[in-house]
C-alpha cells in the first residue's frame, strides 16, 4: 500500500547523528544508569556482588555483558516497590502488568520519567507519519495498563487532538471515527480488525475513513496481519513495540518511510540480543532474546532485562538507530506440538495468506492419550460468509493443513467457519491458543 502521509519533517539531531555520538551518549548514560541502580536498589547491589561486577568496571559497552541479567521472576519477587531507585514520595505514578500468568509487575516514574515517556511516544508517532494538529484516536486500554496514558501523553506532547476512548464498545467507537474524523489511530492489531468489521456492517468502504494511520503494539504480528489491517482500513499499519517493565509504548517504532521494523530509541534503551538457551550475546542480524537496559529512567532502572521477546537487531535506515525485526513470538508463548516449536504468529501467516479468510482465528490444543492435537480455526471473510459450497470451505481447508504442514511442520486439523464464528476481543487483546492439554507434573 502506497503511504499517504507526508516526509518526517523535522528530526532530533540524534536521530541523524553519527555511530560514534550514539554509542558516546549511551555509554555516558549506561555508566550513571548502572550506578544508579546500584546504589539506590538492594536487589541490583546483591545481584552484581554475586556475579562480582562493580559500576566501575562499566569502560566500555561490550563491558555490559559481564553484568547480571533481570528476569521476571525478579520483578515479582520484588513486589511492589522492592526495585525502586527513587523514595516512594518521588514516584509520580504507577503502572502494572495484568498479573495474569502470576503475581503484577509493579513498576513507577517519576516527573521525569513520565516526560521523557511523552516525548518518546511523540517521536513514535512522527516516526510514524503523525503531525502536530492530527486527532488521534486512542483505543488502548486506560488504567494500570501502560498502553492508554502512555499513548496519551505522547500524543498531546506531539501536538495531536486526542480522542480518549480506551478500549471496548466497538460500535461507539466507530462512530466517533465517522462524526470526529481523527487521522491516526493506536490500538492492538487484533481489535482493529474488530473495528473494521464493524465499518463492514455500516457499509463503510476503506476509502470513506478518515484515518491514515495505525499505529499497532501490544501484541504480535505479522506482515500478513498488517496486509489484512491495511486492506480492511485503507491506512498505513505502523509497529510500536513496548513493554510494561521498560517503560510502555514507544521503546521502539517503526517509520513510515520504511515500515521495516521498528526502530529502537537507543538513546534511552540499549538493546543487546542474547542466546536464549546460553545467555550469550549474539551479533547484529542472529535472531535471539531481546535484552534492555535502560539509559535514563530514574524511578525503576532496569539493568539487562531478559524481554522474553524473539528478535533480532538490524542495521539503521530511516533514523540513525538500529531496527529491531519482526517479534516472531515469546519464549513464553511458544508451543511445543510433537516435539516441534511452534509460535501462534507462523500459523497467523499462513492463514492470512488466503484473502478468503479474515485475521480472526484460535489455536486449539488437546491431547489424545500422549498424542497432541491441533484444531486451527479460522473464518472466511464477511463478504462470502453463507456464500461458498462446502466443497469450496473444504478446498481452503485443505490448503491451509498443507500450507502449516510444509512452512511450520506441525499436521493439524483445519475448521474454516462462517463469519463472526470466534469470539472477538473487547478488551484489545484477542486469546489465539486454548491449550486444554493436561498440565505436565
Amino acid at each position: 500500500m502506497p503511504v499517504k502521509r507526508p516526509s518526517p519533517g523535522d528530526l532530533e539531531p540524534i536521530e541523524t547523528a553519527s555511530r560514534d555520538e550514539i554509542t558516546a551518549l549511551q555509554l555516558q548514560r549506561m555508566q550513571w544508569s548502572v550506578r544508579h541502580a546500584y546504589d539506590n536498589v538492594p536487589h541490583h547491589r546483591q545481584a552484581f556482588d554475586t556475579k562480582g561486577v562493580h559500576p566501575d568496571d562499566l569502560k566500555t559497552l561490550s563491558d555490559l555483558a559481564k553484568f547480571p541479567f533481570m528476569t521476571k521472576t525478579d520483578l515479582r519477587d520484588n513486589y511492589p516497590f522492592g526495585l525502586f531507585a527513587v523514595p516512594r514520595d518521588k514516584v509520580a505514578r504507577l503502572h502494572a502488568s495484568s498479573g495474569t500468568t502470576g503475581k503484577s509487575i509493579v513498576v513507577g516514574y517519576t516527573l521525569q520519567d513520565i516526560d521523557n515517556w511523552a516525548n518518546l511516544v511523540a517521536r513514535s508517532i512522527r516516526a510514524a507519519g503523525g503531525r502536530s494538529g492530527d486527532m488521534l484516536h486512542n483505543a488502548y486500554g486506560y488504567g494500570m495498563f501502560t498502553g492508554g496514558l502512555g499513548a496519551h501523553y505522547g500524543a498531546e506532547r506531539m501536538g495531536c487532538t486526542v480522542v480518549p476512548m480506551s478500549g471496548g464498545q466497538t460500535e461507539r467507537q466507530v462512530q466517533h471515527i465517522v462524526d470526529f474524523q481523527p487521522q491516526i489511530i493506536m490500538v492492538t492489531p487484533s481489535y482493529s480488525l474488530v473495528i473494521a468489521e464493524e465499518f463492514e456492517r455500516l457499509g463503510i468502504t476503506p476509502d470513506q475513513i478518515s484515518l491514515k494511520v495505525g499505529i499497532f503494539g501490544a501484541e504480535p504480528w505479522g506482515e500478513g496481519m498488517r496486509g489484512e489491517i491495511e486492506r480492511k482500513l485503507g491506512i498505513d499499519a505502523i509497529d510500536i513495540y513496548g513493554l510494561t517493565e521498560v517503560m510502555g509504548p514507544g521503546v521502539a517504532c517503526e517509520c513510515i518511510e520504511s515500515k521495516d521494523g521498528p526502530v529502537v530509541w537507543e538513546d534511552h534503551f540499549y538493546p543487546e540480543i542474547v542466546n536464549p538457551e546460553t545467555g550469550e550475546v549474539v551479533p547484529d542480524g542472529e535472531s535471539g532474546e531481546l535484552v534492555f537496559t535502560s539509559l535514563t529512567k530514574q524511578a525503576f532502572p532496569v539493568i539487562r532485562y531478559r524481554t522474553r521477546d524473539l528478535t533480532c537487531l538490524l542495521p539503521p535506515t530511516s533514523r540513525a538507530f538500529r531496527r529491531m525485526g519482526k517479534i516472531s513470538g515469546r519464549s513464553d508463548d511458544m508451543l511445543i506440538v510433537r516435539g516441534v516449536n511452534v509460535f501462534p504468529t507462523q500459523i497467523e501467516e499462513q492463514i492470512l495468506r488466503d484473502q478468503k479468510l479474515s485475521g480472526n482465528y484460535q489455536i486449539l490444543l488437546t491431547r489424545d492419550g500422549h498424542l497432541d492435537n491441533v484444531e486451527v480455526r479460522c473464518e472466511v471473510q464477511r463478504e462470502l460468509s453463507h456464500t461458498l459450497s462446502p466443497m469450496q470451505i473444504d478446498a481452503i481447508s485443505k490448503e491451509l493443513q498443507h500450507h502449516i504442514k510444509t512452512n511450520v511442520g506441525i499436521s493439524t486439523r483445519v475448521n474454516v467457519m462462517e463469519f463472526d464464528s470466534i469470539p472477538r476481543t473487547q478488551t484489545g487483546k484477542a486469546r489465539r491458543v486454548v491449550d486444554e492439554r493436561p498440565k505436565q507434573n
